[in-house]
């Protein structure tokens, strides 16, 4: 019998250990820091748990060497995924853009089918919760895993490291997985939240918050354009979020970072400049319309008050007096919101880590480690991320998966 240790009970871990206890051969040991398994997991996806997303592919992920996810995500799929859990009882429904949920709309139906399969498997799995691994060494053949408690493990065969990242702090994200690796001689790279909220000068934003709508964004610094993204964002009172400035979150480091909205980004700013034109010709017979108003119809009220005075006009000046260079600069904000980015709002709300455990350490092949022999590592703890939409769920089946073969390489 194979002893096998597994540092870390969320998605990762979780699938590590099904797929270790489907070899007779093995016994588990289950540990988590936390009370209870899988507490990060509820909160995925707003709570309903985006469990992956049909569209998964290397090209969705980031880190030294994204390609180095290829060999998991083909060894276990989405629809290995799918299938996985619709034997665990589980019924999952697809939305337009490929993200997949349970029907039930709740993380907890996953988790709750996952935890019921391991309870059925209580014969050959030991499952330790609320006792912090503090130390983790290789002797001789096996490994020795001590406990906060004073416990310690001996004679492991292998141990997989699916201890997580330092995102959401607050629901398990921890360095634990990061310092264990050290010191068998592995390596980090720098560590960085991902798609998380962006912090910016509120001047403008608090007068937004709550207002959502859709966007042509680019992150700059100067002249170098550090990132470009379209889709939905959502004014807050310290800044932007929504899923389009998560995927760009990354790349918002360091100082002079500008964030530029483009709030009409159907059309170029001369056709919107044309547009406030015919719009001002109609307040020639209304005077009652302002500056203000200028883009009633097309952006949020809201939006439209902020542009007249980001623009420097007066927005309770009437649209009928105002010049054509105040046309233009109203046109130049709706293509031009440019808000200075002063952070993001860190791990604590990040969803994923960027950055991780060197992955030219570890095979892809097997996701064993390629400076000790027996040591697995699965999941965010890698230098392996994924966009916003699922992807970073499937990683953590797929790497999971892979580890929990306990494959040896050639």
């Amino acid at each position: 019998m194979s002893e096998v240790c597994i540092i870390g009970g969320g998605a990762s871990g979780l699938m590590a250990a099904l797929t270790a206890l489907s070899d007779p051969r093995n016994r588990v040991t289950l540990l988590e820091r936390q009370g209870r398994v899988g507490r990060k997991l509820l909160s995925t996806g707003n709570g309903r748990c985006n469990l992956s997303n049909r569209h998964a592919s290397p090209a969705h992920y980031h880190g030294a060497d994204p390609d180095f996810c290829r060999p998991a995500l083909e060894a276990f799929p989405v629809a290995e995924t799918l299938r996985f859990f619709h034997q665990l009882g589980l019924v999952t429904v697809e939305e337009p853009d490929g993200k997949l949920y349970p029907r039930s709309n709740t993380a907890n139906s996953v988790l709750d089918v996952l935890r019921l399969s391991l309870e059925g498997q209580t014969d050959r799995l030991t499952l330790r919760t609320g006792d912090p691994v503090t130390s983790l060494k290789c002797r001789g053949q096996g490994f020795t895993v001590t406990l906060e408690s004073g416990e310690v493990l001996r004679g492991m065969d292998c141990v997989i490291l699916a201890a997580g990242g330092a995102a959401g702090s607050k629901v398990g994200g921890v360095l634990d997985g990061y310092r264990l690796a050290k010191g068998l001689g592995h390596h980090r790279t720098a560590l960085t939240p991902a798609l998380v909220q962006l912090k910016t000068d509120p001047t403008y934003p608090r007068s937004l918050k709550g207002v959502k709508t859709t966007a042509r964004i680019t992150l700059r610094r100067g002249r170098e354009v550090l990132a470009e993204n379209h889709g939905e964002i959502l004014f807050t009172e310290y800044g932007v979020s929504g899923p389009a400035i998560f995927e760009i979150s990354r790349y918002a480091i360091g100082e002079d970072v500008i964030l530029s909205l483009d709030l009409w980004p159907e059309q170029s700013e001369a056709d919107t400049a044309a547009w406030l034109r015919r719009r001002q010709a109609l307040a020639l017979r209304n005077r009652e319309l302002t500056c203000g108003q200028a883009f009633t119809g097309a952006l949020h009220s809201r939006l439209s008050q902020m542009a007249a005075k980001y623009a420097g006009l007066s927005p309770s000046l009437p649209l009928a007096d105002a010049p054509e260079e105040a046309l233009a600069a109203l046109a130049r904000t709706c293509k031009h919101f440019e808000l200075p980015v002063t952070g993001t709002c860190g791990f604590d709300q990040a969803q994923v880590t960027a950055g991780g455990l060197r992955t030219d350490e570890f095979d892809p092949r097997t996701l064993q480690s390629r400076l000790v022999p027996g040591l697995y590592a699965c999941g965010e703890v890698l230098d392996v991320d994924g966009d916003c939409g699922g992807y970073n769920l499937q990683w953590a089946w797929s790497s999971g998966y892979l580890a929990g073969l306990l494959k040896s390489g050639t």
